[in-house]
């Protein structure tokens, strides 16, 4: 762990690198300052608007990313173009899925977002060369498949209002990885893309909203930004005790 920590001041690191929060918290912090200097050469930055896609579903995969700010939504469609949002991913998440030569899923900027992408092959080759790296995908990997579970607890037991509470409570303690102040943000989803989240009706989302704001769950300003002024009783309102 001391070479680690050793490491992040090493000039041998790319200067962009330095101050990365996906190379202390993501995939890249499993890499050597040589292995980082070798992604760099390969990776670009991009600055995405809302709505802007970073693959489709159904694409040929030929650059991962990690999400350098931001919030990005992950989105299945049917063959009738029906659609459901799967998931959400946050800075510093790696987005990609290893292995897999075609897209399963459209992502897609919520919010304005930041993220660095860099070549398939170059990526691959490395987790070949670095078990560390491999493990940090890996647990990743186990990590979004509790989140899931998690998740397919809330849509398929809670209530609406404990939906909406557990929606919140993700987006206050997911957001903002650099923030040591979770009680207030701004939503990265509209209130028709919650409902599609959520599998409920826009109605039931705004009533909810409404009834969590009368009870001083949370406060809501501009319709977009919350204010959260007791995080342990928004998680009680969430069923998550």
């Amino acid at each position: 762990m001391e070479i680690r920590r050793q490491d992040i001041h090493n000039s041998d690191i790319p200067a962009v690198c330095r101050a990365c929060e996906a190379r202390h918290g993501g995939v890249c912090g499993a890499l050597t300052p040589e292995q980082l200097s070798e992604l760099n050469k390969h990776s670009s930055r991009h600055r995405l608007e809302i709505g802007a896609e970073v693959i489709g579903q159904g694409e040929t995969v030929s650059n991962y990313s990690n999400i350098m700010r931001g919030v990005v939504k992950l989105t299945k469609v049917m063959a009738d173009g029906r659609q459901q949002i799967v998931g959400l991913q946050f800075a510093p998440d790696f987005l990609g899925r290893p292995f897999l030569e075609e897209s399963a899923i459209t992502a897609e900027a919520a919010t304005e977002s930041e993220v660095c992408n860099f070549p398939r092959n170059v990526l691959d080759r490395l987790v070949r060369k670095t078990p560390e790296l491999g493990h940090k995908l890996h647990r990743q990997a186990l990590k979004e498949l509790d989140e899931a579970r998690d998740w397919m607890l809330t849509l398929g037991r809670k209530t609406a209002q404990e939906k909406v509470a557990s929606f919140l409570y993700l987006i206050a303690t997911h957001i903002d990885p650099e923030s040591v102040d979770m009680s207030s943000f701004d939503l990265p989803l509209s209130r028709a893309d919650i409902a599609d989240f959520l599998g409920l009706t826009i109605e039931t989302v705004s009533r909810q909203f409404t009834k969590l704001r009368k009870e001083n769950v949370i406060r809501i300003e501009n319709n977009r930004h919350v204010t959260v002024p007791d995080m342990d009783r928004l998680k009680r309102y969430a069923g998550n005790d």
